[in-house]
């Protein structure tokens, strides 16, 4: 059994590649067994979570991913996922390899916001805004270059030195990049919208987002959490990841129990717009919300990329 460090990840994973292998797996949903993931407050003072996601494809591949979520990490320089993902052999139970689970987070998160963008976001992209510098954040601009050109992305977050940090990492990185000093200014000039932060109180507001923009919410995955308003929600196009994103973000969790919200409102799931079962947006004019919550499928079909990547080389 070998041990994938961060590095190794970054240094064999292709993100398009990634969108592509997730566009395979959400299309084929039903031939990976996903059972609830575990889901547990380990520390009330730290607002900290324990996530047990357990997924196998019969035949292929057995996974489970145990992360902590630390949301205030961010103050001590550290990324607020914490984790690991244990890789089977599907065949005889054998264990192949053990990956960071933060870094394997980050990129299938990126990598499934990329996706839904592929049906959801107009085809011309401007500007992209990130809300949120960290390191999912950090992985948005290269796996939306999967699906769309993007003509400059622009970050802000709570904290400016963070925020100018990611712009330089990015500017490293050979992507046309700035800080946006101001969130509302920033919403209201974007295309497409990303948030990626652990905000208990929302952050884009339906009164900022213009026609024709794409809003990709990312970051909330409890009750407590919003990224959006309610205006926002109940006013644009939504489509969700998984059914689990009924049940766990704030502002959606709110909606529905304020009943301004409905099952039905929800025009259609991940699976549905890889299977084109739904086209995704239907008019220039037209407001797209993706809300994601994340699903072991995308961590066993990253995990299993990575792996055989590795392998190659």
């Amino acid at each position: 059994m070998e041990l994938l460090d961060a590095a190794r990840i970054r240094a064999v994973l292709q993100p398009g590649a990634l969108v592509e292998a997730l566009r395979t797996a959400f299309a084929h949903q039903d031939d990976v067994v996903v059972p609830d993931r575990g889901h547990h407050r380990v520390d009330e003072d730290r607002q900290a979570t324990l996530l047990v996601m357990p997924a196998w494809e019969s035949g292929r591949w057995i996974g489970v991913k145990v992360v902590a979520h630390f949301p205030h990490n961010g103050e001590r320089g550290l990324p607020a996922i914490q984790g690991s993902y244990l890789l089977t052999d599907g065949t005889d139970g054998r264990p192949v390899a053990v990956l960071d689970g933060a870094e394997l987070t980050r990129w299938r998160t990126a990598a499934a916001s990329a996706l839904a963008a592929d049906s959801l976001a107009p085809r011309e992209v401007g500007e992209h805004l990130l809300i949120g510098a960290g390191n999912v954040a950090a992985a948005l601009p290269h796996c939306y270059a999967a699906v769309r050109e993007v003509g400059l992305t622009r970050v802000w977050a709570r904290s400016a030195r963070r925020a100018a940090e990611l712009v330089e990492r990015l500017r490293q990185e050979g992507l046309a990049a700035e800080v946006a000093e101001d969130l509302r200014e920033g919403v209201r000039r974007a295309d497409v919208v990303s948030a990626a932060t652990s905000s208990t109180s929302p952050l884009v507001l339906a009164q900022d987002v213009r026609p024709g923009t794409h809003v990709d919410l990312i970051g909330a995955f409890t009750p407590a959490m919003h990224e959006a308003d309610e205006a926002l929600i109940t006013s644009a196009s939504l489509f969700v990841d998984v059914e689990a994103a009924l049940h766990e973000p704030g502002e959606i969790v709110d909606a529905l129990e304020r009943g301004t919200l409905t099952r039905a409102d929800v025009r259609g799931t991940l699976s549905d717009l890889a299977a084109r079962r739904h086209t995704g947006r239907s008019s220039s004019q037209e407001v797209t919300v993706f809300e994601s919550v994340g699903t072991a499928l995308e961590d066993l079909v990253a995990a299993a990329l990575v792996w055989q990547a590795h392998s190659r080389v």
